[in-house]
């Protein structure tokens, strides 16, 4: 069957489902496109639960459908790959640790290695005790509903400012932590995780990148190492780059975010030139999905992302709290 004909036969399974198709930004370009909204996670989740539908196919990873499960939950959630998951977001655990093999390939031959050794949620609000926990959106239903309030790469820095005392705990990616410490008096107390993606980026990428494209503004996303955010132009989420390259004067740009969000970017700004940060920018879990999965999901409605009412709950209540500011 080819893509064309694949796509028919989604929309045809689409409308027989009363289903809504979300994209994340990360995502495969011929997934964007078929896609009726495309964004960031949170921003989709909050788009689908006040649509009129039975089925949100969430094109991301694991996490990206749990909120939506827990922003929708009388509706069916699938997600298209089983298999895609956020490392990050698994870098952090309420009460078991997890071993860096199960989500890193190549950490096996390190057997007692976890990340962060021994450690988990628990043991750090244990240690500092009395401290909001402020969980950012890219962490897993559990953890959401072990934390305080929520924040996005967006917003961490309100989130912080907004909570009582002069201490706060966020987790799970230091970079954006160290962000958020870089712009409030607050003191940080941050969960050693990343995201691969964006950590791998050196400072030394960042002067290349400037120096092969001089007429550029580069953009960066807050999960990359402060060394590179120093030297960024503009320092914002995805959905925040699509706004700052559209509003921007500038006809080229260095995007410092995987390389999905250049589709977009792109189709928005035909004018204008964008040339990636890095050219492995590529999250793998991201590009798991195909339009051959969306296809499977929505004929065999698999697989449906369900999250404990109880989990749901708190996890919810930390969404709204973050949403009330």
């Amino acid at each position: 069957m080819s893509d064309l004909d694949l796509v028919q036969e989604i929309l045809e399974l689409k409308r027989q489902r009363r289903a809504v198709i979300l994209a994340h930004n990360y995502q495969r370009d011929e997934v964007q496109d078929l896609a009726d909204f495309t964004g960031d996670s949170l921003e989709l989740s909050r788009t689908a639960s006040v649509i009129d539908c039975d089925v949100i196919v969430f094109c991301g990873v694991n996490f990206m459908a749990e909120s939506a499960a827990i922003l929708s939950p009388a509706k069916t959630v699938v997600l298209p790959e089983a298999g895609a998951c956020c490392p990050m977001a698994d870098m952090i655990q309420v009460s078991t640790p997890r071993k860096m093999k199960d989500f890193f390939p190549g950490y096996d031959t390190q057997p007692v290695l976890v990340f962060p050794i021994g450690f988990t949620l628990n043991d750090m609000k244990a240690r500092h005790p009395g401290v909001p926990v402020v969980s950012y959106v890219n962490t897993t239903a559990d953890v959401k509903a072990a934390s305080d309030i929520c924040c996005t790469s967006a917003n961490v820095i309100k989130v912080v400012e907004s909570l009582p005392g002069d201490e706060v705990i966020c987790v799970p990616d230091r970079n954006l932590a160290m962000w958020a410490q870089r712009n409030t008096k607050k003191k940080i107390i941050a969960w050693d995780g990343f995201c691969h993606v964006h950590d791998r980026v050196k400072k030394e990428d960042a002067i290349r990148a400037k120096k092969e494209h001089p007429g550029a503004l580069l953009m960066a996303h807050p999960e990359c190492r402060m060394e590179v955010l120093e030297i960024a132009d503009h320092v914002t989420s995805t959905s925040g780059m699509l706004k700052f390259a559209k509003n921007s004067p500038a006809g080229e740009f260095i995007v410092g975010t995987e390389v999905g969000l250049m589709h977009r970017l792109r189709k928005e700004n035909p004018e204008k030139v964008f040339h990636p940060l890095r050219k492995d920018m590529v999250c793998p879990n991201m590009k798991k999905t195909t339009l051959k999965s969306v296809y499977t999901a929505l004929s065999e409605l698999r697989t449906v992302v369900q999250v404990p009412e109880d989990i749901r709950l708190r996890a919810k209540e930390a969404l709204d709290r973050m949403l009330a500011l």
